[in-house]
């Protein structure tokens, strides 16, 4: 089971990253969304970031135009037929990534490794959806992608040995350190994080200090390079909100129940640093 093609289905700041990585490793990449002003877009932010690499002297001229030159613009899935694996970076919505497994399990090779980088989202039932669910699998990149060392790969309860196997095996040839984990509400970077962010938004609800605070507190008593309530505006607070959704649901353990303040900020659009405003003020 070989993977010299890739097509990345979601072209968005992860999916992007994941096509830059990949493609850096010498995959042939093709990009795919709903629209091509979306793929176009995601080129120019991959074109930027292999600029400001080249400016920096991590990579050389030809380094950064040999991965351009094996990125393509795919609008139309049917371009992508023949490729031997997919990576989802869209919407964490399981009706919208049920109905794209489904078309991907019937255009793809009968080979194809489906892999999805949801970052909660069950595994088992996103590959309940095709006619082959031993061929699906997690593949959880970190923001930012060119960055962060970790890939959570995530075993359904039906995934091949193989497939999950070979799916390491592509992590580390784009230089990534995959973890396996088992198919569990948030598996474990989530699992671990959120509550975390989560409980910090309830100390801001119950007055116990300020965001600022609680961000100063976490930087200089943990060590964190970065406080949850920061972390949580960069990440996206509805992202934040909706994974908390998951465990709560998953697990039906009220110790994961959304802090109200979180659903409110949410409810007003205060999304965090893509809206320009959250626990922050980025304007």
């Amino acid at each position: 089971m070989g993977i010299n093609t890739i097509i990345v289905v979601g072209v968005g700041q992860m999916g992007s990253g994941i096509a830059q990585v990949a493609a850096m490793a010498g995959y042939k990449v093709y990009l795919n969304d709903v629209d091509e002003e979306l793929i176009s877009k995601g080129v120019n932010l991959i074109n930027k970031n292999l600029q400001k690499n080249a400016e920096k002297g991590k990579i050389d001229d030809s380094q950064k135009q040999s991965t351009l030159d094996l990125i393509f613009s795919a609008p139309n899935l049917a371009e992508c037929k023949d490729c031997d694996m997919a990576i989802e970076a869209i919407v964490e919505d399981i009706t919208i990534k049920s109905e794209l497994f489904s078309k991907l399990d019937a255009l793809l090779p009968p080979d194809a490794i489906l892999a999805s980088n949801t970052s909660s989202l069950p595994i088992t039932e996103i590959a309940s959806y095709t006619k082959a669910p031993e061929r699906v699998v997690g593949m959880h990149f970190m923001n930012p992608v060119p960055v962060m060392q970790l890939v959570e790969v995530i075993s359904g309860q039906l995934t091949d040995d193989e497939v999950l196997s070979v799916t390491q095996d592509v992590a580390r040839t784009m230089g990534k350190t995959p973890v396996a984990v088992d198919d569990y509400p948030g598996f474990v970077s989530n699992r671990v994080l959120m509550p975390m962010i989560n409980e910090a938004v309830f100390c801001v609800y119950e007055g116990v200090a300020s965001p600022e605070g609680v961000d100063q507190v976490m930087k200089l008593g943990m060590n964190h390079p970065m406080g949850p309530l920061a972390l949580a505006d960069l990440i996206g607070l509805d992202t934040c909100l909706s994974i908390m959704e998951v465990l709560y649901e998953g697990f039906s353990d009220p110790k994961y129940r959304p802090c109200p303040l979180l659903r409110r900020y949410v409810n007003a659009g205060l999304l965090g640093k893509k809206a320009g405003r959250g626990f922050y003020n980025y304007t």
